[in-house]
């Protein structure tokens, strides 16, 4: 076999994920390892999840494949150096060729190839892979200037990007992720095993047409395209004979953007009799009355809502452009309609304040989700929101060493702060969430309440930057 594709992110050492335990399998690889297949390019796919970074090594020393192509990002990244170290400094492997694609790419290319990379594939990765491997694989590969949409050091040391590939418009002429190609009662049995429950992921669109600052799109780029209602339920149908999830996950960044395709989407899973249940994630500008009836119809068990701040000036700040009272309406609505909620907070975003931290209090107090998760702002190379504080980092980091993640620049308050706003906020909602008679009886309710008022303690040791103003 000549070709090896893997992504190199191993369960086993994400801390954080083993207490969630809620793994995935990796769409991306599949979607490629599929259009592969489909062209009669022989590859092995390595899914190293649940494997070790010992057992991908010894495979790929045995196999001597002549190409491997890694998935990398922010969360891989550390571990793809590493492999990309481990290839290059095993004389067996002198002749071996290392593709990388996925979201960390785009905007570190020079930085992967310094470090042993020689092919970087931007944007999507089907059909420049399939192209790339047939080039590779003439005498010589004179023409690697003439696959679109990689970049590469050429034997004068440069480094040429060539020209951009179109993204795929018909998605529908995708061949499904090829799931048999890895062990996904793997994935099954730890989900039922930890929650009682299963899932799997499917995609049905490529690209998000909204500009957040702090949202990355180096790999779809912002665009919006969508599979058929058809053909989605079809892989669902396929999915269910095949693996019987308990449910299903859809990873869309913004599922009901199209009302006139979900609604098509409920039309043919009820056409159908398909039964199956789904959780997504959407925008509060893109629900309505009709969007939660259609969701409900179709399946939905739960539905993300995205807000990130209680202020609306913050929000104004992300250009995330939705209105925070809106957000409340459409939680509390899906609610209301059986549907469980989540919504999505960022803390610590440029030009917060603690005013715009006790608002954010409030709006999830009024939304009243069943689920909400807090992050703490980083910038992700490549978005509005890196390039507007870059000149404001906190300090150098060695890339090799560190993830977009640890980026930390000049906020409102120092970064600690920004921990403990976290604790507050989370306490002081799940405090405040309880009926006043379960803050009586509730055993948890007063631990609660101690840790809210000891976060808050904590954040009153800092003073605010003055030198730093809201930024817009």
């Amino acid at each position: 076999m000549s070709l090896l594709l893997t992504h190199a992110y191993f369960l086993n050492e994400d801390q954080r994920e083993k207490k969630i335990m809620k793994p995935y399998p990796p769409l991306g690889i599949l979607y490629i390892s599929s259009y592969l297949q489909k062209a009669k390019v022989e590859h092995d796919v390595f899914d190293s999840t649940f494997s070790s970074f010992e057992a991908l090594c010894q495979q790929i020393l045995e196999k001597k494949y002549k190409q491997i192509g890694i998935y990398a990002n922010m969360l891989t990244k550390l571990n793809v150096l590493k492999l990309i170290t481990f290839i290059r400094s095993n004389p067996d492997l002198k002749e071996t060729t290392i593709i990388l694609g996925g979201p960390d790419v785009r905007y570190n290319t020079e930085s992967y190839i310094a470090k042993g990379a020689d092919m970087i594939i931007l944007g999507e990765g089907e059909e420049t892979m399939a192209d790339l491997v047939s080039t590779l694989n003439t005498p010589f590969n004179p023409f690697l200037d003439k696959v679109k949409g990689i970049a590469f050091k050429n034997y004068f040391g440069k480094i040429v990007y060539t020209e951009e590939r179109e993204k795929i418009k018909e998605v529908d002429q995708l061949p499904f992720p090829n799931r048999s190609r890895i062990d996904i009662k793997k994935y099954l049995s730890v989900w039922k095993n930890r929650h009682g429950v299963n899932a799997l992921s499917v995609s049905t669109q490529r690209g998000c047409p909204y500009t957040c600052k702090w949202c990355s799109t180096a790999v779809y780029g912002q665009s919006y395209r969508r599979r058929s209602a058809q053909n989605v339920c079809d892989e669902l149908e396929e999915i269910q004979k095949t693996y019987h999830p308990d449910t299903i996950w859809f990873v869309d960044d913004v599922f009901t953007v199209s009302h006139k395709w979900l609604s098509e989407f409920a039309a043919e899973v009820q056409k159908r009799n398909l039964k199956f249940k789904y959780e997504c994630i959407t925008r509060a500008d893109r629900m309505s009355d009709a969007v939660i009836l259609d969701l409900k119809r179709s399946g939905c068990y739960r539905v993300w809502i995205g807000a990130e701040s209680g202020s609306q000036e913050v929000i104004e700040n992300m250009d995330r452009r939705v209105d925070v009272k809106v957000v409340q309406e459409m939680l509390l609505k899906s609610k209301n309609a059986g549907i469980e909620t989540g919504t999505f907070i960022m803390l610590g975003y440029p030009g917060e304040t603690l005013e715009d931290i006790m608002k954010t209090v409030d709006h999830l107090v009024a939304s009243d989700p069943t689920y909400f998760t807090i992050t703490i702002a980083y910038p992700i190379k490549g978005t509005a929101l890196y390039d507007q504080v870059k000149g404001s980092f906190v300090q150098e980091l060695d890339w090799t060493q560190s993830t977009d993640r640890d980026i930390d620049f000049e906020r409102t308050y120092p970064r600690e702060f920004y921990t403990y706003a976290v604790q507050f906020v989370t306490n002081e909602v799940k405090y405040k969430l309880l009926e006043p008679w379960k803050r009586l009886i509730f055993p948890n309710a007063w631990k609660y309440k101690i840790k809210s008022i000891l976060a808050q303690g904590k954040m009153q040791g800092f003073r605010p930057n003055v030198s730093r103003a809201p930024v817009t």
